[in-house]
């Protein structure tokens, strides 16, 4: 007697929420880091004025393009796990890097100049608020996506062996 194999695959139904829930976390982080990228490109020309050998401007551009990139892959690979990654990488960046330059005076580190600001203004808070959202989203994401086997690589049961 022959036995059957099982897959482990979820059912579809199973499937196609976690595609729903993936889509719905994949909007609200690529928003949160559009509002990320935006708000830096706009203040970038002036903090250009600060600078140790790197503008605090300079910083803000690469933020805006890393943001603006991380949001991009995301709305096209939100299967993928290291799109997400990427995401929460860069928005959790910038989320503690604001947290850290308005709470503490820690000076210049090497090319970087010294970005203390202890004041909130709407852009600040606006950008940080984005951040954290798309931080959280994208952590979300990434644990959906890490605990699904990668694609092409769907694991069966081996057939068992019964003894007659």
């Amino acid at each position: 007697m022959a036995a059957a194999t099982t897959e482990v695959h979820p059912p579809a139904t199973h499937r196609s929420r976690t595609a729903a829930v993936l889509w719905l976390l994949s909007l609200l982080t690529a928003a949160g880091l559009a509002v990320d990228a935006y708000v830096h490109a706009d203040l970038a020309q002036s903090y250009d004025p600060i600078k140790a050998t790197v503008s605090q401007g300079g910083l803000f551009r690469a933020e805006a393009a890393a943001a603006a990139l991380a949001a991009l892959l995301l709305l096209v690979l939100r299967r993928h796990r290291y799109a997400w990654l990427l995401a929460f990488a860069v928005a959790g960046a910038g989320v503690a890097a604001v947290l850290v330059y308005r709470y503490n005076d820690v000076g210049a580190i090497g090319p970087l100049p010294n970005m203390y600001e202890p004041i909130w203004y709407p852009e600040k808070t606006a950008s940080a608020i984005a951040e954290g959202v798309a931080a959280a989203t994208a952590l979300a994401g990434l644990l959906l996506t890490w605990r699904r086997p990668a694609r092409g690589t769907g694991r069966r049961h081996r057939p068992s062996r019964s003894r007659q």
